[in-house]
């Protein structure tokens, strides 16, 4: 597998489409005083957009994305990007972290120091990583799949070719949130020669074994099923169509940025610990970093298709199969999701449980220390 340097960059051409794009935005209407009720907020939205055109700067965002080493790999017929940064310390742990929807390797960028430098930032050498941020298959400037099939399952088996053969490491721990949280579980699964341990931010999946000899259902986890039921019908139509007809969705989201923002940023304010104020969280800079990245790669339509994917290939396990390697479980208040502890216990072999006091679905960009201090200390005692 040959790994091939590579850079960051949106030709001229691209950004002056966008701006034409944006300038001539053709606005809905709006129930006046609804907020947020009805989905993303057209002042908001409106307000984002205006400084999309006279106040982002991509060319200084592409300056500081560059700051860090990127290459492209060819694995299994596709044309993968990722950020291969080494670490500093003694004795650097190879770690692979994956992103979800609706981010990019982008959420990442902020732990890629702090992993790589531990001493560099408050931490021990000892502590350090190799650290290995790949884009999902298309997402972002990863080539999306040439064939149906493109599930968490698939994406597990690249990074494992991907960090063995292209990369040299044999042994090497992962970590990830949302669908990055589901790729790193199967690693666990299907590679515990290669896999010392993984750290993820949800464990929604796979779903455990429930059937006869499994011990019956705890009054939390009874809580968690029922409040998961609840979130699906309040918050989950994004998923339902994502999963059922995304090539529909596409067609909207692909040829108006306004559109995309407002498709996106409703999932940051949502999803992340900022009490309804989507810039307590994140900087527009930040928002309009991921959100031009997925326009100028025009990736939306494949990044959704995983949902679909996964729809096809449900992970279920079966009597005695869990995932045996040793995982941590960093526990944000404002994740999508809240199993218990026992619940997460039914699939992995947990080894830490971690309640975080603030924080959402984005922790990496949330929260990124308080993410990072808990990476450290779960690989700590399996280096």
């Amino acid at each position: 597998m040959e790994v091939k340097p590579y850079q960051v960059h949106i030709p001229d051409s691209v950004l002056a489409d966008l701006r034409d794009r944006l300038e001539r935005t053709r606005w809905p209407g709006e129930i006046p005083d609804s907020g947020w009720d009805y989905g993303s907020n057209l002042g908001y939205v409106k307000e984002l957009v205006d400084y999309w055109v006279d106040g982002f700067d991509w060319r200084a965002r592409e300056e500081a994305i560059n700051a860090v080493p990127h290459f492209r790999a060819t694995v299994q017929d596709l044309d993968i990007h990722f950020i291969h940064q080494r670490g500093s310390g003694p004795n650097p742990l190879p770690l692979i972290v994956t992103h979800g929807w609706p981010s990019t390797f982008f959420e990442l960028m902020k732990i890629i120091p702090l992993l790589t430098d531990p001493a560099g930032h408050g931490g021990s050498a000892e502590d350090s990583f190799d650290v290995v941020v790949p884009s999902m298959p298309g997402y972002g400037f990863s080539q999306p799949a040439l064939q149906p099939g493109m599930s968490v399952f698939k994406v597990s088996d690249l990074w494992a070719e991907l960090m063995t053969e292209g990369l040299g490491y044999q042994r090497f721990g992962a970590q990830g949130g949302d669908w990055g949280a589901s790729v790193t579980a199967r690693l666990g699964f299907s590679y515990p020669e290669n896999v010392i341990g993984i750290h993820q931010t949800s464990v929604t999946r796979p779903a455990p074994y429930l059937g006869p000899g499994s011990r019956p259902i705890s009054k939390p986890e009874e809580d968690y099923l029922a409040g998961r039921d609840r979130w699906q019908r309040a918050e989950g139509g994004y998923s339902h169509i994502q999963g059922t007809k995304p090539q529909t969705l596409s067609y909207g989201l692909n040829d108006s940025p306004a559109g995309l923002a407002a498709w996106i940023v409703e999932k940051f304010r949502t999803w992340s610990d900022c009490d309804g104020d989507v810039e307590r969280s994140f900087s527009k800079d930040e928002l309009l970093t991921n959100i031009t990245i997925y326009w100028a790669t025009q990736t939306i339509n494949s990044s959704t298709r995983i949902y679909y994917e996964t729809q096809q290939t449900i992970w279920e396990l079966k009597q005695d199969e869990m995932i045996r390697v040793p995982t941590g479980v960093a526990v944000f208040p404002k994740e999508l999701s809240h199993p218990p502890r026992e619940w997460a216990e039914r699939s992995y072999n947990l080894q830490r449980w971690t309640q975080m006091p603030r924080g959402g679905h984005f922790a990496a960009l949330e929260e990124p220390n308080l993410l990072v201090e808990d990476i450290r200390a779960f690989f700590r005692p399996l280096r």
